[in-house]
């Protein structure tokens, strides 16, 4: 049985630091399913299908990560029903900095009322890449500032485009 986890997010857009927590969960797991929320109260600057597009050119075109043990997927569930759906037993979460560690740690908790049988991991992204959000690439962005430190080629021109 392959050990599969589901890392969640919004990806809007995808970072290095989304980037690091992957390469990392691929170490630690056989299949990873990235999993690109449809839902949320944020307001996305990216589709969810130019999000996907996204994840994929970055994940494979620009930083050349094979695509054998990689899906990326869209969803508008739980992401315990996902798990079901996907047999996948693990959760995959990033924690930046300590600020994120209490929406985490709430997050995980609710997950686990949901489904017992489902576990939440954290992985630390490297320090180079803790203080990244998508929320700050895109005021970044907005403001004209070099984005190379914080998102792939790939995502840079997509973002120019959209700005």
């Amino acid at each position: 049985m392959k050990n599969i986890a589901i890392y969640p997010g919004t990806f809007d857009p995808i970072t290095y630091g989304h980037i690091d927590v992957i390469k990392k969960g691929l170490n630690l797991f056989d299949v990873l399913i990235v999993a690109v929320s449809e839902v949320g109260g944020k307001s996305h600057l990216f589709s969810t299908e130019e999000r996907i597009k996204l994840i994929k050119n970055s994940l494979h075109k620009d930083m050349k990560i094979s695509s054998k043990k990689i899906k990326v997927i869209k969803f508008s569930s739980l992401t315990t029903t996902l798990c079901q759906k996907f047999k996948s037993k693990v959760i995959l979460r990033g924690l930046r900095a300590v600020s994120d560690f209490e929406y985490e740690f709430q997050l995980a908790g609710m997950n686990r009322k949901l489904n017992e049988k489902i576990e939440t991991v954290f992985l630390m992204s490297d320090v180079d890449n803790q203080v990244i959000s998508s929320r700050l690439v895109k005021e970044i962005a907005s403001l004209n500032g070099n984005l190379k430190k914080f998102i792939t080629k790939s995502v840079i021109k997509e973002i120019k485009s959209k700005l």
